[in-house]
């Protein structure tokens, strides 16, 4: 196995909060068994980005991609993670790290979520 998939997102105090982010990275896993999916957060949660990458390439992962679980590009994703992975990068020269777009900005993503708006609305349950 040479590919993963970081899903990193900001993380909060509650432990539950995690809870979509881990069924997110297994729902990868059972899509795409050859891929490994790894959760890691900004703050708050483990582990962090350097620790999922560093896991990742001791287990012979050879390129990663970085996907923000974040609604938009913010300060943090136009600052803070595109030095992180470019540190990651630099300390794993072999290792070709891809920081993808933060996941609500795209299109399918946004569709999603307004089909499950629109349902929530005609349940009548939000």
């Amino acid at each position: 196995m040479t590919e993963a998939i970081v899903l990193f997102a900001h993380g909060a105090r509650d432990p539950e909060w995690a809870g979509p982010v881990r069924r997110l990275a297994a729902l990868l896993e059972s899509r795409a068994p050859a891929v490994r999916a790894r959760p890691a957060f900004l703050e708050f949660m483990t582990p962090d980005l350097d620790a999922a990458v560093d896991e990742l390439v001791a287990e012979g992962v050879r390129r990663i991609l970085v996907v923000p679980v974040f609604l938009a590009q913010g300060g943090h994703l136009k600052r803070d993670v595109p030095q992180q992975v470019a540190a990651a990068a630099r300390r794993h020269p072999d290792c070709s790290l891809i920081l993808a777009k933060a996941v609500g900005e795209d299109d399918r993503v946004l569709a999603a979520m307004g089909e499950f708006a629109l349902t929530e609305l005609a349940a009548g349950d939000g």
